[in-house]
């Protein structure tokens, strides 16, 4: 998952080192950004009055809960009856209260449902409670909001969309804000997004210019209006224009922070409110998860569906039969006991009439007496006992010690009861890799630096605090990082050798190219086992949004080109002691559509550089050709295969000089682009192409992600039970190979066939003509490595053995080694088997996760579950039948997202193997036992003799 929300604004770039470029001021205003008066919020600054009057904005109270004390009843009847059962069992109440009808004691009919219904009504009664208090709290928390010229303090629900805010450090954000001002001069803001997102490493956030610089001395002085978009849950987009002192400056998602939100590393923002209440991100992105039901409930559903048609069917006949023997019997019916039109001569009642209705009413009595006599067909006690047992299915897993993670401090987590049985009948297991199957703890392993492989001598001891020793000041991380001596060397000799310059522009480009955030601390070292300040160490740390580029800093960190300080328009590394400050002229993010990232800077001597790194398949395409780089590329691939076989993580690094013409072209596109209200992104990638082309490679990275504790012996288990786990990843085929090799995905004795298809037809040639050359029957093929297809399209069939594999004589005679097939996401639709045992998805982007596990739902009846830990997961958590959420390093919206919650991945094995078992068993017999219960009971009122008048 690698999402780089923080984003640097093109109105924060400095502008004054430009003008040997482009004399006139790089800050573009265009008037013609207009957002259309008939959709657009007008919000004026610091004026809710004015605001308020024309639009009528939502207050800033907010409202989970669902009931009231005068809509409870009602509502929560309304609610509990939308289940057909409920409604069949009240039917039946309702009869027996009918004096021609009643067949049991009209009040105890009544009792089942009351029960039912009043169980279930404390239920939500309490959980709507607890809604109601955390409402509270919310709404009465307090804040600083700009009154009369001074700030004072406010109830959050009485904040108003327009009023002028301030937040200070460690403080959650009320509403939906625009960004004045911060502590910081230069505009930045630094927030956590883990309420919002799941995320908990920061974000950047930036105020304009313009604002912050009229903010410091006098907030009152920030008077202007917003034209902003309607309310929406998108929370990675927002679009606006803040007219100001007579410009019109555009507005991005990186302008505003939302509710919800923590202020972190940040002494104070100030923000106007745009959305507020219900209107806010958060609150619109609060729906739940989507409702699931257990496959044995929707059994239940069909049986008792046609349970009721039998029902319906048996009254019928013995209506019928009611009816035919009432007409055949019409002249008689004063001599019977029960039907006699009149009572008998000479008694008390001597001309009365019996409660006799005629012959078609009677067949309807009779009809609907039937139905309350075999009612007992459809047992509301079944609702009730299995409620009961699912709730103690819930306890058991919750207190089993077996899934508590010590790590994480995590227990197991039940966050729907509904679906316990569900465990117990799983087929298809997909998991993700990254941070499921992985630590995803990032560890800087390999480089490959100008052709050259590094990494096989690496030193741990003291190598921090040497790497930046050479100044007056030296900075030491937090963790230790490996790093290879001989690197190291050749980093620190005096020299402008073509291999010391790339190894140069290699570190400078990963400390730079990144949103990471350096934090200080304070300067301490141990002495003796006593902490001694040391003026002359700095400690430092860095957050950033992706674990790969926290690594990747690191470890440029640990050779000596450390990431020192970041504003919005510049950042500071010291490189081996001597401070090196840059001005960043422009930032594209990484996309999947690029699957890169680069970034434009400009050097002390006025040098205008892009650095660029990205996957090797986006990467190669755009480097400059020529015969040493052609070398260097073929040195470096074969490194990159090299450590994608160890698992390790790849990236390409790679740089360009640009020159003033190049700069002005591109720095034109790039801020139309970037001040664009519509189709921004595609403008933006429009003008990256400008600058991501004849790069000069500079080398390659390695990032080791280890495997986590207990994984291959769960997969292995769950593979002997039957269970076919599929691995989804966005790694190289390489990488996923080895992942799949380490965690018993796949064997050492497979033999591997690669297709790459464009059509069906050309798929099914290809696997054709495998399964003739090896023998192969459909139900022999039991391994797949699924390879998303990022290339050219092209059609391409490889069928090879890696080394140590034991290789086929060719022919059906020689084929005695199992088979992995490896094929691309294009292909799978085609030739996909229900055979297949093991499937290990390569290049995968997030919603393809959710697709294939959709593909798979729709051709089989079997249940699926999905296992994942990061938000690129939560679309194939919810899309499974049932979701597991892990707690790790990547946020907790997956866990916000999913049916149950654990800390491991190893725990799945115990999950499914002993708890899914024991619950579907015993469900099964609590069901078991309620039909013999059933039939006891209807044997004993058959058995019962006729009560004697």
């Amino acid at each position: 998952m690698e999402r780089n929300a923080a984003n640097i604004p093109p109105s924060e770039i400095p502008h004054s080192r430009h003008n040997r470029v482009r004399p006139k001021s790089s800050v573009q205003f265009d008037d013609n950004i207009i957002i259309h008066e008939n959709n657009a919020n007008l919000i004026y600054i610091n004026d809710p009055i004015k605001t308020n009057e024309k639009y009528e904005f939502a207050g800033n109270e907010i409202q989970t809960s669902r009931y009231t004390l005068l809509t409870f009843l009602p509502k929560n009847l309304f609610i509990q009856f939308h289940r057909v059962a409920y409604l069949y069992f009240l039917a039946i109440a309702c009869l027996n209260q009918l004096p021609p009808l009643a067949v049991f004691g009209r009040t105890v009919s009544l009792f089942p449902l009351l029960f039912v219904l009043c169980v279930t009504a404390i239920k939500d009664a309490y959980e709507d409670w607890r809604r109601h208090r955390s409402d509270c709290y919310e709404n009465n928390r307090e804040c600083l909001v700009l009154q009369s010229a001074q700030f004072c303090s406010k109830r959050w629900k009485n904040i108003q969309a327009g009023d002028v805010v301030q937040i200070f450090a460690n403080e959650t954000i009320p509403a939906d804000m625009v960004l004045l001002g911060t502590s910081d001069p230069s505009g930045v803001a630094y927030i956590q997004t883990m309420n919002l997102d799941g995320e908990s490493n920061l974000k950047t956030r930036f105020a304009k210019q313009e604002t912050a610089s009229a903010v410091f001395p006098d907030a009152c002085a920030v008077a202007g209006v917003i034209k902003c978009e309607p309310p929406n849950r998108n929370i990675y987009e927002f679009t606006a224009n803040l007219e100001f002192n007579g410009h019109k400056i555009p507005l991005n998602q990186s302008n505003i922070v939302l509710r919800g939100c923590m202020l972190k590393n940040t002494a104070w923002i100030i923000g106007v409110v745009v959305y507020a209440g219900q209107q806010t991100k958060a609150m619109m992105n609060t729906a739940a998860s989507p409702s699931k039901r257990s496959k044995l409930e929707s059994y239940m559903n069909r049986e008792t569906f046609w349970l009721s048609v039998f029902l319906f069917i048996m009254c019928a006949v013995v209506a019928l039969g009611m009816g035919f023997w009432l007409v055949r019997h019409k002249d008689q019916l004063d001599t019977l006991p029960y039907y006699r039109t009149t009572y008998l001569n000479n008694g008390p009642n001597e001309g009365k009439n019996y409660r006799y209705y005629g012959i078609p009413m009677e067949t309807f009595f009779s009809f609907l007496s039937s139905i309350i006599v075999f009612q007992i067909m459809i047992p509301i006690s079944l609702y009730i006992t299995m409620e009961l047992v699912r709730l103690g299915q819930s306890y058991f897993m919750i207190e089993d010690r077996d899934m508590y993670d010590t790590n994480s401090e995590s227990r197991f987590q039940c966050r729907s009861f509904n679906i316990n049985e569900d465990l117990g009948q799983i087929r298809y297991v997909f998991s993700d890799k990254t941070g499921t199957l992985t630590e995803n703890k990032m560890e800087f392993q390999k480089a490959s630096v100008h052709g050259k492989s590094y990494g096989s001598s690496l030193l741990t001891a003291d190598n921090n605090t040497a790497a930046a020793n050479s100044g007056k000041r030296r900075l030491k991380l937090k963790s230790e990082i490996a790093v290879d001596s001989e690197l190291m060397a050749l980093l620190q000799k005096d020299s402008n050798l073509d291999e010391r310059i790339s190894a140069h522009e290699f570190f400078l480009t990963l400390a730079v190219c990144n949103t990471v955030i350096p934090i200080g601390s304070s300067n301490k070292v141990s002495t003796c086992g006593k902490e001694e300040p040391d003026e002359d160490i700095e400690s430092i740390d860095y957050q950033g949004e992706s674990p790969d580029e926290q690594a990747l800093v690191s470890a440029a960190c640990a050779y000596g080109y450390t990431l020192f300080e970041r504003t919005s328009g510049n950042v500071v590394v010291d490189v081996n002691g001597e401070k090196l400050r840059l001005d960043v002229l422009g930032l594209h993010e990484f996309d999947s559509v690029r699957k890169r990232m680069s970034v434009v800077i400009r050097f002390p001597n006025n040098i205008v550089k892009v650095l660029v790194k990205g996957a090797d398949t986006s990467m190669f395409s755009i480097l400059a050709p020529n015969s040493e780089g052609n070398y260097i590329q073929h040195e470096t691939q074969n490194h990159l295969t090299e450590y994608s076989m160890q698992g390790l993580r790849t990236l390409v690094i790679a740089s360009k000089n640009l020159s003033d013409a190049e700069f002005e072209e591109w720095q034109n596109m790039y801020e139309d682009a970037s001040t664009s209200l519509t189709d921004r992104a595609s403008k933006l990638r429009q003008s990256a192409s400008l600058l991501e082309c004849n790069l000069k490679l500079l080398g390659a990275t390695g990032i080791e992600d280890k495997l986590q504790e207990g994984v291959p012996e769960a997969i292995e288990s769950m593979r002997q039970a039957g269970i076919k786990v599929w691995v989804l990843t966005g790694d190289k085929q390489e990488t996923a190979i080895s992942i799949g090799l380490s965690c018993k995905l796949l064997s050492g004795d497979m033999q591997q066939i690669i297709i790459n298809g464009t059509s069906e037809v050309e798929c099914r040639k290809l696997l054709t003509e495998a399964i003739a050359k090896y023998g192969l029957k459909s139900s022999s093929r039991e391994h797949l490595i699924l390879k998303y297809k990022t290339g050219s399209g092209h059609c391409r069939s490889d069928i090879h053995n890696d080394d140590g594999l034991p290789k086929r004589n060719g022919g059906k005679e020689g084929a005695t080694a199992p088979l992995a097939l490896i094929i691309d996401g294009t292909s799978l639709v085609y030739i996909l088997e229900k055979e297949l045992q093991v499937v290990l998805c390569c290049r995968v982007a997030p919603l393809q996760k959710a697709g294939i596990v959709d593909l798979i739902k729709s051709r089989t009846d079997d249940l699926t579950l999905a296992i994942g830990d990061g938000a690129n997961d939560v679309s194939m958590i919810q899309m499974a039948d049932v979701g597991v959420g892990i707690c790790g390093q990547e946020g907790r919206q997956a866990v916000m997202a999913s049916d149950f919650a654990m800390g491991q991945f190893q725990f799945l094995k115990r999950l499914l193997l002993v708890h899914g078992h024991w619950n579907y068993q015993r469900v099964d017999i609590q069901i078991a036992r309620e039909a013999e219960t059933m039939r006891k009971q209807h044997d004993d009122l058959q058995s019962k003799p006729p009560a004697s008048e």
